[in-house]
């Protein structure tokens, strides 16, 4: 029996933010919200340290397993399903019903993930539902020009164009010639006409690709098209800078990409306290209201931004059509394993996921009202994606989470669906069951590989040494993982009601290596994956023109899934499998992620990184990265593979190498030498508690340390104010 007495106290930065501005915008009495909130935390508190401590059984249970047997994969799998690890399959499938899923769901596109305390970055994401191919061409490596572009290299240009041309013979054929033959575009009656540099009159081989146009029908400004779920954009504009040389006067080609963005509360943000929160909701409330904005320097000049307007055209048959301007917007929460004292009941921490589903919700209701009284059948929902759930038991939790925030903001039932996040070993091992345990709010279902390594690092830590990081990716596991994901959102009937996902493409810079690689993800069936920038989802949108996944999800009917002894075979070697000069690789690879990562997380309030590495190739940080690298280095010290010392010494090396890499940083404080600052021993603990921080996670040593450092810059603050 709880015993609760209902009162809650709460940081006043963030109390404020909640009595001035969401509960206006929402028009929620502060007493109602304070009633629900207390509600949730009375009834679902003690649920959620009891999950928690079934976790930890778990992580005990195993791991004495491992030190006391002989690994044998009969055996393995047997004990797992003893001690409740592996759940019972659904005696049959069960389907998913979710309704209000978005279409920017239900299609197949690109879909971004942003730090929603970077107001730009959520700007640029959430407008870059178009971006132009042009110059996300020329801007990159993606065609391996020679040499950074000047700022205007014609050759370079020509390039570009010659290749959008052979894109468009690809995916939008004219039914005689060439668009590289194209002269000029123009629209009669419904059909859209291509005049060919011979004269010829053609037209599209497939009339119904033609959606739309702006300006004069003989001689259109735009001409909108469609291949698959995605739109393109031919701007016509024979006075422009390329439409000018232009034979048919196409100055830029703009393209549909990223259907969807994640707005992120979790794994790419550094917030630690009631100022850092209620700056991040006030931003997630600016974009669901629609009057966020922001203003930065740019080249010498202030750049104000805000969120992009709908699109508007003529259609074929003469009315109007009108398209998103902004990428659809998820929001993800914490995991139920994080607790937080920006509230506090009865004087002690709560859940942290209880604050980010209510308030994000809450921050979401003028949207989610305006869209219901659309008058659409279904009104859209808010996806929230979970991260980090471990089984079954677990998304029932979330489930009941989201319906007691509905009744709480007065919201229809099912509202608010959920995003479950396929990247513990456990919810992956038990797939079928998860998403049963939330068949009617299902919106997706995405794999994480960085995340689901950490995990499966910590889960047979003291099976052995584990592979080198780049070998995981090669693993047996990992290849059925992804399968299995597919088939699993496949056989509960995702196709076109829900999104199935792959995971991110962490190297910015190379656009060349993803456009060639990621391909990979619409050819397996998954109908959307994650990317770093605007510019990655306009060049990954080109694998959607390219391959439609729902075709590729009638191929794998029938086709069965990898078996759990795939998914369950652990990825490890013998400790001496290593040349000295590997491990030192590998050591120092991690090392210098952790650091690179940690310095900026701790120092800077940074939650999301592009780190160099080694070679100087910038790599995408998160928590995710930082898990599996902190877990890989605990794991080879714990197996002997490397000693304490080994490691100090890489870690003093590596924080030297990190904090060049940094000097051109105003704001860097470096490590070296002393190697005293939080952000160092965060890194050092990071290791040093691999092995027993639950389910090697690094929140709360990050946590810890980023505080202690906020109140130092704090002081430092006070004291220069008092010098002055």
């Amino acid at each position: 029996m709880n015993d609760f007495s209902g009162a809650l106290a709460f940081e006043p930065a963030l109390r404020a933010f909640l009595l001035d501005e969401a509960l206006p915008s929402a028009g929620i009495p502060a007493a109602r919200f304070d009633e629900g909130l207390a509600a949730i935390i009375a009834d679902l508190e003690p649920r959620r340290r009891a999950l928690l401590a079934e976790r930890r059984r778990l992580e005990a249970e195993i791991d004495e397993w491992h030190r006391t047997h002989p690994y044998d994969a009969e055996a393995y799998r047997s004990h797992l399903a003893d001690i409740g690890y592996l759940r019972p399959e659904p005696p049959q499938v069960v389907p998913v019903t979710t309704a209000g899923v978005a279409e920017e769901l239900r299609c197949a596109g690109p879909q971004l993930v942003v730090p929603v305390t970077n107001r730009r970055y959520a700007l640029n994401a959430v407008n870059a539902r178009w971006g132009s191919l042009y110059d996300a061409l020329y801007g990159t490596d993606a065609l391996r020009p020679a040499g950074p572009p000047a700022p205007w290299d014609r050759g370079r240009a020509a390039v570009v164009v010659a290749a959008v041309r052979e894109l468009l013979d690809d995916v939008l054929p004219l039914a005689v010639g060439s668009h590289a033959r194209a002269r000029a575009y123009s629209v009669h009656g419904a059909e859209l006409q291509v005049q060919l540099d011979d004269g010829t009159l053609t037209a599209l081989r497939d009339p119904e690709s033609f959606r739309g146009y702006r300006g004069d029908p003989r001689d259109p400004s735009l001409i909108l098209l469609r291949r698959h779920d995605l739109h393109l954009e031919l701007h016509i504009d024979r006075n422009g800078r390329l439409g000018g040389s232009d034979p048919a006067g196409v100055d830029d080609v703009r393209l549909e990409s990223a259907l969807s963005t994640i707005v992120d509360f979790e794994d790419s943000v550094a917030v630690v306290d009631g100022v850092d929160k209620a700056d991040a909701y006030r931003v997630w409330l600016g974009l669901n209201r629609g009057d966020l904005r922001t203003t930065f320097v740019k080249d010498g000049r202030v750049v104000e931004r805000a969120l992009a307007d709908d699109r508007t055209y003529r259609a074929p048959d003469g009315g109007v059509l009108v398209l998103p301007g902004r990428s659809h917007m998820l929001v993800r929460s914490v995991g139920i394993h994080m607790a937080t004292d920006m509230v506090r009941a009865d004087d002690a921490a709560i859940g942290e996921s209880f604050l980010d589903v209510l308030i994000t919700a809450l921050c979401a209701v003028p949207r989610l009202r305006a869209a219901a009284a659309g008058g659409a059948a279904e009104p859209t929902g808010l996806t929230v994606v979970m991260p980090k759930l471990h089984g079954p038991d677990e998304v029932a939790f979330v489930v009941d989470l989201l319906a007691r925030v509905e009744r709480v903001l007065d919201l229809p039932e099912r509202t608010l669906l959920l995003g479950l996040m396929d990247e513990e070993r456990r919810t992956s091992a038990n797939l079928p069951a998860c998403i049963a345990a939330a068949s009617s709010r299902i919106a997706f279902v995405n794999t994480g590989f960085l995340d689901r390594s950490g995990d499966e690092i910590h889960t047979s830590f003291e099976a052995g040494p584990v592979v080198r990081k780049t070998d995981l990716r090669s693993s047996t596991w990992m290849s059925a993982y992804e399968r299995r994901n597919v088939a699993a959102a496949l056989a509960a009937g995702m196709d076109r009601r829900a999104q199935i996902g792959k995971g991110m493409w962490a190297m910015p810079d190379r656009m060349n290596r993803m456009l060639a690689e990621k391909a990979a993800h619409p050819g397996s069936g998954a109908t959307t994956a994650w990317v770093p920038s605007p510019t990655a989802a306009t060049l990954h949108a080109l694998h959607y023109l390219l391959i439609d996944p729902f075709a590729v999800h009638a191929d794998l009917a029938g086709a069965g899934s990898p078996g759990l002894e795939e998914l369950l075979s652990l990825a490890l070697a013998p400790a001496d499998a290593w040349t000295e000069d590997e491990i030192e690789r590998e050591l120092e690879t991690n090392l210098q992620s952790i650091l690179g990562y940690v310095v900026r997380w701790v120092d800077q309030g940074v939650g999301c990184s592009t780190v160099a590495d080694l070679d100087g190739v910038g790599l995408m940080e998160d928590r995710a990265t930082l898990r599996i690298s902190s877990q890989h280095v605990a794991n080879w010290l714990r197996h002997g593979v490397v000693d304490e010392d080994r490691v100090h010494e890489a870690m003093a090396r590596m924080a030297a190498l990190v904090d060049e890499q940094n000097a051109h940083d105003p704001g860097y404080r470096p490590m070296s030498p002393d190697l005293s600052g939080p952000a160092f021993r965060a890194a050092v603990e990071l290791v040093a508690t691999g092995a027993t921080e639950p389910n090697g996670y690094t929140e709360r040593v990050l946590h810890r340390h980023r505080r202690e450092a906020k109140a130092a810059a704090a002081t430092r603050g006070a004291h220069a104010g008092a010098a002055r």
